[in-house]
């Protein structure tokens, strides 16, 4: 229908606006009320209305250039040494036994070398495992922290021999090398492809027979210094140039009974892994493993531990014993001495006196710690941590990382945990010591001032399993942390 607009026509303009806008008016207001009714009900009908771009904060954006290196800055030789006197309040009272016994102990500043508590610091103690850390320096002095050690396989006289030849490394894994791992890091399985491929190349088919010499290590395989008891609980075990695990039967086991024969149970598995790779190239294993000797112009495989450094790392986080009595053996191997228990002890010693730490009244029975024969004052481990942490001779720094750290790591890793000892969380970093009725702790740490300070903490004839004596050590070495002893 068409509008007739000429009825209009001649009507006022106020009437004429009147008749049609105030329609478009009215409209237009109640437009204006229903929208926002409308905008708030739409969505159960059309669905949330889309979100806006969201704008990226800029630590959430993808770097525009990679960043610089950074280190932290070399500790300053003008920060200042503590007092003394200041030290030696703070701390005496804190190394009081639980019980029986009682606590030596010495600390120095780690530049100068001037001694800030001395507590008996020259008296003979039993230092349990802290022995480690004079093998650790011996054995990096000695060896040196790049050194590794070889496992061969030789071809025995007969060509249808082969002899798994131990080279000292006694944390040999099962299975394939893992050249990024310490323990493992030679793998028999990767041995035994490199030994069947060998064989291919001769011409060798059939069977064959697995040998293993272990005659790199001389005199008794078990220091009868040791405990029967420590023995059996599986602290040490009879001491081989080859083992797998630390001669452990589990890789990620720590405690427990060890293998007792852990060059035969090397060569066990190696037989295993050369039957189950060399099936495939006409090869059989025939059953049992003998010892005996291979011909040293002959190699058919060969596989090489991680660094000796790793290894001194390893042993000093989980204070190993049968790693420290293996770098010993080493240590007086390359030293011309004989592999044995006595050499290690001589070898240790000799490198402790090359290193200018006084040995006169030092006793060594093994190099591991375990023994209750061990005699060695605080002060010669604060003078050896002093020479890792800054001495002239800088492989010792490869040690650094083999310390514990407070309530973090090894065998510090549960401690530090209270509020007694919070204070040194993170921040001391000590090798422990731990027999039945000894304690001791050795290490380093920066105090508040950003000053380097060393000491040693030794308690002998403690009561067993008395709580308070290992606070009282983690105590001392905390307040250390916090000192700024002026």
């Amino acid at each position: 229908m068409t509008r007739d607009y000429s009825r209009d026509a001649g009507r006022p303009l106020a009437a004429v606006l009147a008749k049609y806008l105030l329609p478009v008016l009215l409209l237009a207001v109640l437009a204006g009320l229903l929208m926002p009714l409308g905008m708030a009900i739409a969505p159960g009908f059309t669905g949330p209305a889309a979100s806006p771009t969201p704008t990226i904060p800029a630590w959430q954006l993808p770097p525009a250039a990679l960043a610089q290196p950074s280190a932290v800055a070399p500790l300053s030789s003008s920060a200042p040494v503590p007092d003394a006197a200041a030290v030696t309040r703070l701390i005496t009272p804190l190394l009081t036994p639980d019980g029986d016994g009682g606590f030596t102990g010495v600390v120095q500043d780690a530049l100068t070398g001037a001694v800030l508590f001395d507590r008996g610091g020259d008296q003979n103690r039993v230092p349990a495992s802290n022995t480690k850390l004079l093998t650790a320096v011996a054995a990096l002095r000695a060896l040196g922290p790049d050194a590794v050690f070889t496992t061969k396989v030789l071809a025995g006289g007969d060509g249808k021999t082969v002899v798994l030849t131990g080279g000292g490394d006694v944390l040999l894994g099962a299975g394939a090398s893992k050249p990024e791992a310490v323990l493992g890091h030679a793998g028999l399985a990767t041995l035994a492809e490199g030994t069947v491929k060998a064989l291919a190349a001769r011409g060798v088919t059939g069977q064959i027979t697995v040998q293993v010499d272990d005659s790199l290590y001389s005199g008794p395989a078990l220091n009868p210094a040791w405990s029967p008891e420590d023995v059996a609980a599986g602290e040490t075990a009879p001491l081989f140039p080859i083992a797998l695990n630390s001669a452990r039967t589990d890789p990620g086991s720590t405690t427990g009974p060890r293998p007792q024969d852990a060059a035969l149970s090397a060569a066990q598995a190696f037989a295993s892994q050369l039957a189950t790779v060399g099936a495939a190239s006409g090869l059989s294993v025939a059953p049992g493993v003998e010892r005996g000797k291979g011909q040293p112009d002959t190699v058919l495989a060969a596989a090489e531990s991680a660094p000796v450094s790793q290894q001194v790392d390893h042993m000093l986080q989980v204070s190993d014993n049968y790693l420290a009595e293996t770098l010993g053996r080493m240590t007086a191997h390359v030293a011309g001495l004989p592999a044995s228990n006595d050499g290690a002890t001589a070898a240790v010693r000799d490198q402790l006196e090359k290193l200018g730490i006084a040995t006169g009244k030092l006793q060594l029975a093994d190099v591991s710690g375990l023994s209750l024969g061990n005699q060695v004052t605080a002060l010669q481990f604060s003078e050896v941590v002093r020479a890792i942490t800054s001495g002239q001779d800088t492989r010792l720094r490869a040690a650094l990382a083999g310390f514990p750290v407070a309530g973090l790591s090894g065998t510090l890793g549960d401690r530090y945990l209270d509020a007694a000892t919070a204070q040194g969380a993170g921040l001391v970093r000590a090798k422990t010591g731990t027999l039945n009725s000894v304690l001791a702790l050795s290490g380093y740490v920066v105090d508040a001032d950003g000053r380097l300070l060393v000491f040693s903490f030794i308690g002998n004839g403690l009561t067993p399993g008395a709580a308070g004596n290992k606070q009282a050590l983690d105590k001392a070495a905390s307040v250390l942390a916090s000192c700024g002893c002026r």
